[in-house]
């Protein structure tokens, strides 16, 4: 079986993933794509492109909903990670790599090459996030996905 074949869409990886966190006691809904530690959130984006301005915007103002009972309330995330299908824009990469402090909240996972049958993620995390690095660890050693730091600017 290829590495095509074997690797799920992202958003069967974030399943996973957020199930073996709620396993370590670290909060996550069913429904939206975030991990709560401690006080703070981390979300993920997936998605397959964005354009720069967008990104620039959503970066502005990062946001979580957080399903709450029958109703829905926002918060402010500490740290957002962009999964992308496809590779990101040298725009998009420059866009965090010129900011210190959206470098600091920002990661961004380039999967192109995995659903290519290439099992490298090309990677910009300069994050703290322990959630960011774990996803990582969890990909690694369950689906064989290496990590590679990104030499975009």
């Amino acid at each position: 079986m290829s590495t095509l074949l074997s690797i799920p869409r992202i958003w069967e990886l974030l399943r996973r993933f957020k199930e073996s966190c709620e396993r370590k006691g670290w909060r996550s809904d069913e429904e939206e794509d975030w991990i709560r530690l401690d006080h703070e959130f981390h979300d993920f984006v997936w998605v397959r492109n964005v354009q720069p301005s967008t990104f620039r915007r959503v970066m502005q103002n990062p946001r979580c909903t957080i399903h709450d009972g029958l109703s829905y309330r926002i918060v402010n995330a500490s740290y957002v990670a962009w999964l992308f299908q496809k590779s990101p824009s040298n725009a998009v990469f420059q866009a965090i790599s010129n900011d210190p402090k959206l470098r600091s909240r920002t990661a961004l996972y380039d999967f192109s090459q995995v659903y290519q049958g290439n099992p490298t993620c090309l990677k910009l995390n300069a994050t703290r996030s322990q959630v960011f690095s774990e996803f990582e660890r969890f990909l690694s050693e369950n689906l064989g996905i290496t990590f590679k730091a990104s030499d975009k600017p």
